[in-house]
């Protein structure tokens, strides 16, 4: 088989992460992989496996007929079978089908929470789907709406996998005292809530000083990002929450935290997690999203319903006081992500897929 990612940007979101996860881990099981970024590079191109092929198409607009015919090119030329179009390249694929219709088309759709479904141009995508072979998507609501609403039959759940980095750059360093930190993998997205961490963080000076915050991903110096600054200020956090932006040593850092947070008022199933896992972390996450199908309250984690700040920070304390837990947690953790969200097993999955569904059609 010969595949190929399509993605928009190689910032460090999750679709990202997974177009570039997905054409890694291909790398070593099919002929041919490859990651086509549309519009915009970024950290994340340092992370490509070297066995991948890599095309940047620099498009400029939503049509652009040059990165269209770039792309074109590039597909005959490698012979590619099919693609594999995350989140909104799945129109520049659409748009290529119609000047190469040999070519086959998956659409990776990673939208996090079903409450943004009704607002997706559903005449557009039921004018496109047809000429999509099939639907990946990273949630079990997200496949019952392509079923239902859009009366799509070949969609496949397939979660999230965490992949441990090929190629690193950077060896951050995180403030604070060894052995009480605590890490936050999350841009700075409303989604993401980081004011109730921050509220979490105001309390836990008072209870615990030494213990520090340390929130890793992009910030868009936008409102919600001078908002989170403002309540650091006013809250008196500056020696106790730290803001990194984006990186890409996670298992540097993930290294040097002891606790590790998801604050999220919505999700799917946020690789940040799954690498909280990896990597061994004791979490505390609110409950929305996947994040219980992954999540055993009390046995590989802390579960707790969204925005209940005296719950978060009453967990957070019992994790902070129980050293046996954190490490009993952090195992159990691990344990599940090994059996059921790991890059083997998705994958196997994924080629099953394709095999019997897409390119036997």
């Amino acid at each position: 088989m010969r595949i190929v990612q399509l993605i928009d940007s190689l910032e460090a979101g999750g679709a990202e992460r997974m177009a570039v996860n997905y054409a890694n881990a291909l790398a070593d099981e099919i002929e041919f992989s490859g990651l086509v970024t549309t519009r915009k590079e970024g950290a994340l191109l340092h992370q490509i496996h070297p066995n991948v092929s890599y095309l940047f198409l620099n498009k400029k607009t939503t049509i652009d007929f040059k990165a269209v015919l770039k792309l074109r090119k590039y597909i005959i030329k490698n012979e590619v079978q099919i693609i594999q179009a995350h989140s909104t390249s799945f129109f520049l694929a659409f748009l290529l089908k119609l000047i190469h219709p040999s070519v086959t088309l998956i659409w990776h759709l990673h939208y996090g929470g079903s409450e943004f479904l009704s607002k997706r141009r559903l005449l557009i995508l039921r004018m496109i789907l047809p000429f999509f072979n099939g639907i990946i998507t990273v949630n079990q609501n997200l496949k019952n709406w392509v079923e239902r609403v859009m009366n799509f039959k070949n969609a496949v759940y397939l979660p999230n996998f965490p992949s441990t980095e090929t190629k690193v750059l950077g060896n951050t360093v995180l403030k604070g005292i060894q052995g009480k930190r605590i890490v936050s993998l999350a841009n700075l997205r409303v989604e993401k809530n980081h004011f109730l961490l921050l509220e979490v963080a105001k309390k836990m000076k008072l209870s615990h000083p030494e213990w520090t915050f340390h929130l890793i991903g992009k910030d868009f110096e936008d409102d919600y990002s001078e908002q989170i600054k403002k309540m650091i200020w006013d809250f008196n956090l500056g020696n106790n929450v730290f803001i990194y932006g984006s990186k890409q040593d996670i298992s540097t850092i993930l290294t040097q935290a002891d606790i590790a947070v998801l604050t999220s008022q919505t999700e799917g199933l946020p690789v940040a997690l799954l690498e909280y896992g990896l990597y061994k972390k004791a979490v505390v996450v609110t409950r929305v999203g996947e994040l219980p199908l992954l999540i055993q309250h009390g046995k590989n984690g802390f579960l707790v319903q969204s925005n209940d700040l005296d719950m978060f920070y009453s967990k957070l304390v019992e994790l902070i006081n129980n050293k046996s837990l954190q490490e009993s947690f952090a195992e159990n953790l691990h344990q599940t992500i090994v059996d059921h969200f790991s890059e083997t097993s998705i994958i196997k999955q994924y080629i099953h897929w394709i095999r019997t569904t897409i390119v036997n059609e």
